[in-house]
């Protein structure tokens, strides 16, 4: 009965019970550091960094999305990705690895 009552959700990345720290800081990084660049990319001066950052975020969620064990560190990793895709995008558009 009072597992019924329980109302409020826990948003975890682990929902499989099971800790997962190296996937899950690596989620973190890639969620960070495309939402990073994707900032950087709409700065024209910042080219560079956004690219960099961009693309560095891209390579380590595409490899942990090859690693992850859950459904919600998926998520976090694909929407990290996608920051990071656009990021990267918008910073060879204003300029690439030109200094």
């Amino acid at each position: 009965m009072p597992d019924t009552l329980r109302t409020h959700q826990v948003l975890t990345l682990n929902d499989d019970g099971m800790r997962h720290p190296r996937e899950n800081a690596l989620a973190v990084f890639t969620v960070t550091a495309g939402v990073a660049a994707l900032i950087l990319g709409f700065i024209v001066r910042a080219h560079f960094p956004a690219v960099v950052l961009g693309l560095l975020a891209l390579f380590v969620g595409l490899y942990d999305q090859l690693i992850s064990a859950t459904r919600n560190e998926r998520i976090v990793i694909m929407a990290g990705v996608v920051a990071a895709f656009v990021g990267a995008g918008l910073g060879f558009a204003h300029g690439g690895f030109s200094i």
